[in-house]
């Protein structure tokens, strides 16, 4: 066997070894929890600064209707899950080593497809997305009009000033256009609300590490799932710097994985 496959087969067990310790912690913590029908999910790397003004901005219901909040902590050395375990009624998986963000929505995915979870809502721990805006996420599959909402700052208003970030949105939104057909402003956020039984269609072809955005919704729409958009306010980060690196390299990578994403799924 190539020494590549070995390598490949080596880190898969690693990643799988570390899910499962963060899943038996996470059921010893809370032994026979049921989520509610809704979950909203949080995956967090090193966020101490911000999770707590998150949470603290959580609504008491969404649409009306009672929810689970999940934080999944991607390692890290600092103390979010210590931090998100403090409030009330928040469920923390923590990893014990950072796997990617990509993987923390991987296992949110699993955690609500096996637990016949309705719908769930994701968002960021670092301040960007407003959490009173989930609603509004949220109601377009209530309607039964998406299977996969997008919330978009360039319908709504991006208090950011990036420009290089901003341009980015727009390329990448008209190249997935292009290439699925759909008609979308913003296609590289994690404000989004998705039908559960979508993912179950899908989860087992995902396979990022990072930037798992772009591959969720190629996936999801070249496989005819429904997809629309809702405005948002993008703010600009609470505290802290971005973990996704240099803007070029950040391009780069997202570059791959949606010509990668696409390829595969013509």
């Amino acid at each position: 066997m190539a020494k590549h496959d070995l390598e490949t087969r080596r880190l898969a067990k690693l990643r799988s070894y570390a899910i499962d310790q963060a899943m038996t912690r996470f059921h010893q913590e809370y032994p026979d929890f049921k989520p509610e029908a809704i979950v909203a999910s949080i995956c967090a790397y090193e966020e101490e600064g911000n999770i707590g003004s998150v949470l603290d901005q959580m609504p008491a219901t969404m649409n009306g209707r009672p929810y689970t909040t999940l934080v999944v902590v991607d390692g890290g050395e600092d103390r979010t899950a210590a931090i998100a375990r403090n409030y009330p009624g928040v469920k923390v998986i923590e990893f014990p080593v950072n796997l990617g963000h990509g993987v923390a929505l991987q296992v949110t995915y699993r955690y609500c497809i096996d637990n016949q979870v309705e719908f769930v809502v994701t968002l960021d721990a670092d301040g960007q997305n407003d959490p009173a805006e989930m609603p509004d996420v949220l109601a377009p599959l209530l309607r039964d009009e998406a299977d996969f909402v997008v919330a978009s700052r360039r319908l709504g208003v991006d208090e950011t000033s990036d420009r290089f970030r901003k341009t980015g949105v727009w390329f990448f939104s008209f190249i997935m256009n292009r290439m699925t057909g759909a008609n979308l402003t913003d296609t590289s956020t994690g404000y989004r609300a998705l039908r559960v039984t979508m993912l179950a269609d899908v989860v087992d072809r995902l396979t990022q590490d990072q930037y798992q955005t772009a591959e969720l919704l190629i996936t999801c729409l070249k496989r005819g799932w429904r997809a629309a958009e809702v405005p948002t306010v993008w703010h600009p980060r609470r505290s802290g710097t971005t973990k996704k690196g240099a803007n070029w390299l950040f391009g780069f990578r997202y570059t791959r994985v949606v010509f990668g994403t696409w390829w595969r799924e013509r």
